[in-house]
């Protein structure tokens, strides 16, 4: 029997309930705590670099998924001129967990992040800490792809599967949708063979060499070089896409362009068509420079 699943509108509502339960507690949890605000544990976490000014103490500090994004981001942000003029060190943090992405937002500890727009909202950091949006990633759809055969939305179908997720729990196309999925087929997670990996690329790269049978991203027209469109099937449509998001709590506006520069420069470079159609959110080409808003 197939099922077919209206997911994307039952996860927008789950999500948000969530988020917002979540904003209370930590908020009731600031209002009642000491003025002086701790950085989460993140040690064992952390990427730390010198900008060229190193007599400057003021650190700039960064919220990001995974490990890669943050060594990456880390060198670039200390080449970066503009930042050099006004911070001496970038300290870069990464965590796929959602209470840690949300303990730097909602405490304004992080200058830049990558998060999602419902989180930001939820957190309502945008008037709290004037959180403005850098750059946007487009829309996608979600998908269980195949190498041999279209994934079918059944029970027994991914009892005998090597399914490939993501190791964080804040992708939806890698790690929400397709455990919502399990759950309205009433399949036990602790009953499958899952195995967690920490890009989309290394998903890709474990089907094609066989040693996933299934896994749970997106699709883009890159695919079709390796994979076949007729062997995926979709588990969320309309999902937004993460942005970038750069505390403003000065109008410095020469930092937010300089950022959005670096960061459509990163993700231009990863060779993705996904990324095509990036989303800027800023007026650079001529002073005085402006955030134009988050138009559609």
């Amino acid at each position: 029997m197939n099922y077919n699943f209206k997911l994307s509108n039952n996860t927008t509502i789950v999500t948000v309930l969530f988020l917002s339960v979540l904003a209370c507690f930590f908020l009731a949890k600031q209002l009642n705590s000491a003025s002086s605000v701790v950085l989460p544990n993140l040690l064992e976490k952390h990427v730390q670099c010198k900008t060229r000014s190193v007599s400057n103490t003021q650190s700039f500090n960064v919220h990001v998924p995974v490990k890669k994004l943050a060594d990456e981001l880390a060198l670039k942000l200390c080449a970066d001129p503009v930042l050099a003029k006004q911070y001496g060190l970038v300290n870069v943090y990464w965590s796929g967990n959602l209470a840690e992405q949300i303990d730097f937002i909602a405490k304004g500890l992080a200058d830049l992040t990558l998060s999602k727009d419902n989180v930001m909202k939820a957190l309502m950091a945008e008037s709290t800490y004037s959180y403005r949006a850098v750059i946007g990633y487009p829309e996608y759809t979600a998908f269980f792809i195949s190498n041999r055969e279209k994934p079918k939305l059944e029970k027994a179908y991914f009892l005998d599967k090597k399914i490939g997720l993501l190791d964080y729990p804040t992708s939806r196309s890698g790690h929400i949708l397709p455990k919502q999925t399990f759950k309205l087929l009433d399949i036990d997670i602790d009953a499958l063979d899952i195995q967690y990996v920490t890009s989309h690329k290394t998903l890709r790269e474990k089907l094609s060499s066989g040693e996933l049978d299934i896994i749970a991203t997106y699709w883009n027209e890159d695919d079709e070089a390796y994979f076949s469109k007729n062997y995926i099937t979709p588990t969320g449509s309309n999902i937004s896409g993460s942005k970038w998001y750069l505390k403003m709590l000065n109008d410095n506006t020469e930092l937010a362009c300089s950022l959005q520069r670096l960061l459509n420069q990163i993700v231009q470079d990863s060779g993705s068509s996904y990324f095509d159609s990036v989303k800027q959110y800023w007026q650079c080409r001529v002073f005085p420079y402006e955030f134009l808003g988050e138009r559609p």
